[in-house]
């Protein structure tokens, strides 16, 4: 077997499992048990859907417009988002459990029913999700992998920016959020190359949020720390 295969035949990748930090709480539990099936968008893992059909957008949201978010965190921008736009569908894949165990106490809070939750790798889920059918994507404050022989692994790089652009329709929003200069180097050097205009007017655009915005815990930690937060749009050419 090809070394960089899983014995499922999935490739290796750098989510290592789904992740998990601090004791769940007991309601975080119960969001789990009861509701993540429910949200979840069909057969993205390769265990359950080795030969990689194509999950049914439209069993999940009608003929809605798709959106997708790459790494939620604790699901404050992605609920904030399809609460103001119950128009639209919107997928959000997470590996680290305990985020999704918040998003699911968020989306209950706010009776969304506009969602899907993916609990792992989003490369699975570009495996799975029919060309150009996404019409929005969000970044927002990625793992910044800081050391040099790290970059390789943020979602900065062609490995991952290719198959975004791929199931991303010609005209769709790329918003990315970071606070780290060097992350804005490489997403200003790496992302036009995979198809996609940078749309700001200028060096100020950096620094404003998009009008329907909503501070998340990774934005309000990075001010606290002295950090400023850069605001970066583009558009799938």
């Amino acid at each position: 077997m090809s070394q960089d295969r899983h014995p499922t035949g999935a490739p290796w990748r750098n989510f290592y499992g789904r992740f998990k930090g601090k004791t769940l709480r007991p309601s975080q539990e119960t969001y789990l048990d009861e509701d993540l099936a429910k949200l979840s968008p069909g057969a993205v893992d390769w265990d359950v859907n080795p030969e990689r059909q194509e999950i049914d957008l439209p069993s999940l949201f009608g003929d809605r417009e798709i959106w997708l978010e790459i790494g939620f965190g604790g699901g404050e921008h992605m609920v904030h988002q399809a609460a103001q736009n119950p128009q639209v569908g919107i997928i959000g894949c997470e590996p680290f459990i305990n985020g999704v165990a918040m998003l699911l106490g968020k989306i209950r809070a706010a009776e969304t029913q506009n969602v899907a939750v993916y609990p792992g790798d989003v490369r699975n889920m570009f495996d799975v999700l029919p060309e150009a059918s996404v019409s929005r994507a969000f970044l927002l404050y990625p793992d910044p992998w800081p050391k040099a022989r790290h970059h390789r692994r943020r979602f900065v790089t062609q490995e991952h920016l290719e198959p975004l652009a791929k199931v991303l329709k010609k005209g769709a929003i790329f918003r990315v959020a970071t606070d780290i200069p060097d992350y804005v180097r490489q997403t200003l050097e790496e992302v036009p190359r995979a198809g996609f205009e940078w749309l700001a007017e200028g060096p100020a655009d950096w620094r404003n949020p998009w009008g329907d915005w909503i501070s998340t815990r990774y934005e309000q930690k990075a001010l606290r720390e002295g950090r400023v937060p850069h605001y970066l749009t583009f558009r799938r050419v």
